[in-house]
């Protein structure tokens, strides 16, 4: 066999194998395959915001029938005393649908405090006291109606998603999107007295007109009540939700699950009848849960926080020393998935940002957002740049912000086709060190994940160890102690 040709099958060989070597150090796909037979569903993770799972456009909207209380609650709980008194009103009682029902028989007159109230709206959909809790709250249902809408946008809500009463019933333009409710969701389970009676299995209200003796009455999400552990509807991680339902609406539901530290939320919209909606709503929980993990971002991004190297935002120059990573933000990734293989873009504060952040991280993993976190100046930094403290961020801040620290040059180009047999040798050498220089790119990246993911282990366990024995602080002191000392 002709010696050139061999030599060519031989870098062939080793180009192959490196091939195969890059392909296994590739990160995991997205997971994908979970199956639901509602219209529309998603989940995200409370924490990083990251969307798991949807099935349907994020744009589409649908009515969302009694999960719309959710959003009624938070806004009541953020204006209201718990301990206030509502009287049931005319309007109340009467400004509902015909058939929308009153299951705790209430009447005009009727006085229940605000947190009474709560539980009857979260626990068994009182469609009257939903419209009790507006009229106190706002002055007027219309008035209260305004909050909802307001509070849908700040939230960060699509244009899609609007709302035209508090209890969910129909209205000619009353729809949300699944992301627009979970992002409701997100924050209505975020806040604490709102979690804990949305979580309640059973309670009791005290005397009213047709109940002198109190009325108590059981939680209607079926995935966080049962009397048989081994039902199939009955999830355990499930912790609180809201369930809704209507002819135009079909069944909805919103699910929040906690496991493993981790906080999912589940939507269903246009949901089939039960157990179907109840089974797509802990099947989206199952593939959160058992499909992804979260990271810490402070515990391991070490870019422009670490080094000599000065750091150059918004025409400001930062020492990395001078700057700290938001904490207890995460990014979620698949299970197999290592923080390095997300990718960072850096970011322009908004204007709600704190006072010391100067850019956002923001992280995303094949396409997918993954969670942010702000890069923040010391306190020491933002009193020395007060004087600066109205400098506009420039219109092509995208510019000197980067688009993202992770893209690489891709000008390098392979030979064409049409190569004359006298080149073969100049071009197996060109191959050899494109092999070489990508090989060592590759274990590289290979090394500094393994290290990473060595270091995050051992920092874990002694803090294990020293959560143990109280006395966590010390490691954490120790551990800036350390970095102050590498930023020499």
């Amino acid at each position: 066999m002709n010696q050139k040709i061999r030599y060519l099958l031989c870098y062939c060989l080793a180009i192959s194998c490196l091939f195969s070597m890059v392909a296994l150090a590739n990160p995991p796909a997205w997971p994908s395959g979970v199956q639901i037979d509602a219209k529309s569903g998603i989940v995200i993770d409370a924490d990083s915001g990251a969307i798991l799972f949807q099935q349907e456009g994020i744009d589409t909207a649908s009515p969302p029938a009694s999960i719309t209380k959710l959003l009624t609650a938070l806004i009541v709980l953020e204006h209201c005393d718990l301990s206030d008194t509502i009287t049931f009103s005319e309007t109340a009682m009467n400004s509902v649908e015909a058939d929308s029902g009153n299951k705790l028989s209430l009447v005009i007159g009727d006085q229940m405090t605000v947190e009474d109230c709560l539980y009857t709206l979260l626990l068994v959909s009182i469609n009257q006291s939903a419209n009790a809790l507006a009229e106190y709250t706002a002055g007027s249902i219309p008035a209260f109606v305004d909050m909802m809408n307001e509070k849908a946008a700040e939230l960060g809500c699509s244009d899609k998603t609007h709302f035209e009463n508090p209890s969910g019933l129909n209205g000619e333009n009353q729809q949300v999107t699944a992301y627009d409710m979970a992002l409701i969701a997100q924050a209505a389970f975020a806040n604490e007295e709102l979690l804990k009676i949305s979580s309640t299995l059973s309670y009791q209200i005290p005397a009213s007109v047709n109940h002198p003796d109190g009325i108590s009455f059981r939680q209607e999400h079926r995935l966080l009540t049962t009397a048989d552990p081994n039902d199939p509807l009955y999830y355990p991680p499930a912790v609180a939700g809201k369930t809704g339902y209507l002819l135009k609406a079909g069944n909805t539901l919103v699910t929040y699950g906690e496991k493993d530290g981790r906080r999912l939320i589940s939507v269903i919209l246009r949901g089939n009848p039960k157990p179907k909606y109840f089974l797509d709503g802990k099947n989206l929980l199952e593939f959160g849960f058992n499909n992804f993990q979260n990271l810490s971002i402070s515990d391991h991004e070490t870019r422009y926080i670490t080094g000599n190297d000065l750091v150059e935002l918004n025409g400001r120059t930062y020492q990395p020393s001078d700057l700290i990573i938001e904490p207890d933000k995460v990014i979620t990734l698949p299970k197999e998935a290592s923080f390095e293989d997300a990718s960072l873009a850096l970011a322009p504060p908004s204007a709600d940002a704190p006072i010391n952040a100067v850019a956002v991280l923001n992280y995303t993993y094949e396409g997918h957002f993954v969670g942010q976190a702000f890069l923040m100046a010391s306190q020491m930094s933002v009193s020395d740049s007060t004087a600066n403290a109205n400098t506009d961020i420039p219109a092509n801040s995208e510019e000197e912000y980067g688009n993202s620290v992770d893209s690489l040059p891709n000008d390098s180009k392979f030979p064409g086709q049409d190569i004359p047999l006298s080149s073969v040798i100049a071009i197996v050498a060109a191959i050899s060190a494109i092999a070489l220089m990508a090989f060592s790119i590759a274990w590289l990246t290979y090394s500094r994940k393994k290290e990473a993911k060595e270091l995050a282990r051992r920092r874990e366990l002694r803090r294990q160890r020293l959560r143990a024995s109280g006395d966590e602080s010390e490691f954490e002191r120790l551990l800036e102690l350390r970095k102050a000392k590498d930023n020499r």
